[in-house]
């Protein structure tokens, strides 16, 4: 038996040009590529990546093709994705 094929996804987060693999959560990829900060916080602007990776506490939030408070550890990553830091 034959190990699944690996198929690479291009991607940008905020205007710069990723890598990952189709299956991958948005943050699963974006740390793969050694991104380590999604977002900041509203009041303090602390940096933000994941916390609990299973959607319950929106520390992960961005933009996703234009659509708003997407949790990056739920949605998978697609080919040219336009992922932004949520403001």
């Amino acid at each position: 038996m034959s190990a699944p094929s690996k198929r690479e996804v291009i991607f940008t987060f905020n205007g710069e040009s990723f890598r990952g693999i189709a299956g991958q959560s948005i943050a699963a990829a974006l740390m793969a590529e050694g991104v380590r900060e999604l977002r900041k916080t509203r009041f303090e602007k602390e940096p933000r990546l994941i916390f609990c990776g299973i959607g319950i506490c929106f520390d992960c939030v961005v933009v996703v093709n234009g659509v708003a408070n997407q949790r990056a550890c739920l949605v998978e990553i697609t080919d040219g994705a336009k992922i932004e830091s949520q403001k």
